[in-house]
């Protein structure tokens, strides 16, 4: 018997990297690994389980910058550059492991992997991943919602709300695009919530969005379920807390699964391992060693002598994992629906990217609790947001009204991972240029020809600046070098758009060449920064 529901939310979100002016850019192999382990699994994933009559469903969050990648040829192109050198390079993995029983088995692993993506990516989604998601939640198994524009962290901007009401509309106008009708949910950047932002989202008419636990249970008043089913906003809108234990069991390397000592190391890599004359070819052109996505080794413990990856023992701890992680959301479901007196919704999420890029086993992990939960009949089901809102599977009892608390799903919980003496210095010029951008807004809320493209490319330069993944990087002190340019890189070209549009001096040759450069959200309307009245 049916006692309760689980809800398993994805989140896919990159940063906007689009490098034309160079022939090779480091960072635009995110998007190519990302493509490659995480996006076409798991679509494929999905169209399997279709395919095999498993009933399921899941939740999946596209950022508005991902699917503008998504949709953009230059790297479509190159993409297909990259998943044929890996090809390529797997297959002279395979001759060069030949008769090593080690070794062999994951190089031919890995070739029948990435011919896979390359044949999934060229004959069957023609190069459109976009369309073959929209398919996907065409079937109704599969519920993809929006985030905001370019995945800023909403809270360090609410000084302006039209800054944030930018990021909710923007994200929200480019899903419509892309997929015909309105987001009924959106996924806040880092489920960062500040007060008032659950009104922003029921005026760009989002119907729900989530939160980290403890923006429900220090809510006001505290809701009697706490995360277990969701509340109701003062403005209307639904909000989703996030369940600790289920996800802390998948998401965490260290008191989780992915953790686990069979399973695949993900710094291990040959990029840093074989000879240089050998694997030059398939890093970067200077020679610099980078990551090249054939790893041969298992995690094996705190130790710098790894074990060799064994794939049949890996798939073994994945079986396990499905077991147990099934196992403990039915003893949870059991527990809450005889002491709550509800079916609960036990709601876990989690980074898409987690799976089968951090976690490489993640995708079959995915596919076999799927499986597991459709089959063996368990006390509890998959469901989406919408078709819980819409059958109305809270009933006998209505929901709890709740102003949330601020929060975020980042380390302690509220904005230092994203305001900190690493990156706070980004913060006087961003709200800065966000004045700037609602008073152009304001100044010229009829505009057309090259002035009208002046302020549209003004406001993308600003969007771009304000992904919550240049501060993020800062604070974590990887990639911290390119952070630090692209934020400054567009807020310098927003600056110079100011003063072009201030001094009625617009080089029309130089306008081009930054549109062309970044061109994310070709539709916008620089209008978005227009202020109403009451504010």
């Amino acid at each position: 018997m049916n006692k309760g529901y689980l809800c398993l939310v994805l989140h896919a979100h990159l940063p906007y990297i689009r490098h034309p002016e160079y022939d090779y850019f480091l960072e635009e192999n995110w998007l190519y690994e990302a493509i490659t382990e995480t996006y076409i699994p798991l679509l494929n994933t999905f169209e399997k389980l279709i395919y095999d009559g498993i009933d399921f469903r899941i939740t999946l969050s596209l950022s508005p910058s991902l699917i503008e990648m998504f949709n953009d040829d230059l790297l479509r192109h190159r993409y297909k550059r990259y998943i044929e050198r890996l090809v390529e390079l797997s297959e002279k993995e395979v001759y060069r492991t030949k008769g090593d029983m080690h070794f062999e088995p994951v190089a031919k692993m890995y070739h029948e992997r990435f011919q896979r993506v390359i044949y999934l990516f060229e004959d069957i989604y023609k190069r459109d991943l976009l369309s073959a998601f929209k398919a996907l939640q065409d079937t109704g198994k599969v519920e993809i919602i929006t985030s905001a524009a370019t995945h800023a962290f909403l809270p360090n901007l609410s000084i302006y709300p039209q800054a944030v009401k930018a990021q909710i509309e923007v994200g929200a106008e480019c899903y419509q695009k892309n997929f015909g009708n309105y987001p009924k949910g959106m996924w806040l950047p880092e489920c960062g919530f500040a007060t008032g932002f659950d009104r922003y989202l029921e005026e760009a008419d989002i119907k729900f969005f989530f939160l980290e636990t403890h923006g429900i249970i220090r809510g006001n008043p505290l809701p009697h379920r706490g995360v277990y089913a969701p509340i109701l906003c003062p403005s209307g809108t639904i909000a989703f807390g996030r369940d600790v234990e289920s996800s802390k069991q998948v998401w965490s390397s260290i008191e989780g699964y992915p953790g686990d000592f069979d399973y695949r190391d993900f710094y291990r890599d040959i990029g840093f391992d074989l000879n240089l004359d050998y694997i030059k070819p398939y890093i970067q052109p200077d020679g610099i060693r980078t990551y090249t996505g054939l790893k041969y080794y298992r995690i094996t413990g705190k130790t710098d002598n790894k074990k060799p990856y064994v794939i049949q023992q890996a798939r073994q701890k994945v079986s396990e994992h499905v077991r147990n992680f099934i196992l403990n959301r039915e003893l949870q479901v059991k527990f809450l629906s005889e002491n709550l007196k509800i079916k609960p919704i036990i709601t876990a999420t989690y980074d898409a990217e987690l799976f089968g890029h951090w976690w490489f086993e993640g995708i079959e992990w995915i596919d076999s609790l799927l499986r597991g939960l459709y089959i063996d009949h368990r006390n509890f089901r998959t469901i989406t947001p919408s078709e819980y809102l819409s059958s109305r599977a809270y009933r006998p009892v209505s929901l709890d009204t709740c102003q949330p608390s601020m929060s975020s799903w980042g380390d302690k919980g509220y904005n230092e991972v994203w305001l900190n003496n690493s990156n706070d210095f980004v913060y006087r010029h961003l709200l800065k240029a966000t004045e700037h951008m609602i008073s152009l807004a304001q100044r010229f809320p009829k505009a057309n020809g090259i002035l009208l493209r002046a302020l549209n490319q003004t406001a993308r330069e600003l969007l771009l600046s304000q992904h919550s993944d240049w501060t993020f990087i800062m604070n974590n002190s990887t990639a911290t070098g390119y952070a630090k340019k692209r934020f400054e890189e567009h807020i310098s070209i927003f600056n110079l758009l100011y003063q072009s549009i201030i001094s009625e001096n617009i080089s029309e040759k130089w306008l081009t060449k930054i549109e062309n450069k970044d061109r994310i959200f070709q539709d916008i309307d620089y209008r978005v920064y227009l202020t109403n009245s009451k504010e």
